[in-house]
């Protein structure tokens, strides 16, 4: 996951070049548009792209830390175990943000910003909370589901 996103940093990932793959692909699927109207749609596809692939950046730290840190604690502090691995994942994902940004901020073609790493993290916080809230989910009906009684009838 990280290296997708190092390759992505470079000059050939920026909005200059993947504009000329993006839209013949938008376009056979939904029809001619502007070059205005192509901008605009330009810059929505690449900030989506930053959300969700920041948000699975923040799943992958997710994972590595509740496997790392998963011979540690016992099946009851879940969740102490997983607020812990859910910060690192979103620490980590915020610090690869930022220094993606920096990174780019030195390129010709490629821009950094703050409000992209705002961004990034946002993705990666709203997955983390789904996570979470999955999580939650299956121990609280794992906890709520007790084995039924054998009821035996009077001979």
């Amino acid at each position: 996951m990280l290296l997708v996103i190092v390759r992505e940093s470079t000059a050939s990932f920026g909005g200059d070049h993947t504009g000329r793959i993006l839209r013949p692909i938008w376009q056979a699927l939904f029809g001619v548009v502007t070059n205005r109207e192509w901008d605009h749609i330009h810059h929505h596809l690449r900030k989506t792209g930053h959300f969700l692939g920041y948000g699975a950046q923040g799943l992958a730290w997710l994972r590595a830390w509740l496997r790392t840190w998963q011979p540690r604690f016992a099946w009851e502090a879940w969740r102490e175990r997983w607020r812990w691995a859910l910060q690192m994942a979103l620490l980590n994902t915020m610090l690869v943000a930022a220094l993606d940004e920096v990174h780019q901020s030195f390129l010709p073609n490629r821009t950094g910003l703050v409000s992209d790493v705002l961004l990034d993290s946002s993705g990666a916080a709203l997955m983390l909370v789904i996570a979470f809230f999955f999580r939650w989910v299956k121990q609280k009906t794992a906890r709520d589901v007790r084995p039924l009684a054998v009821v035996s009838e009077p001979s």
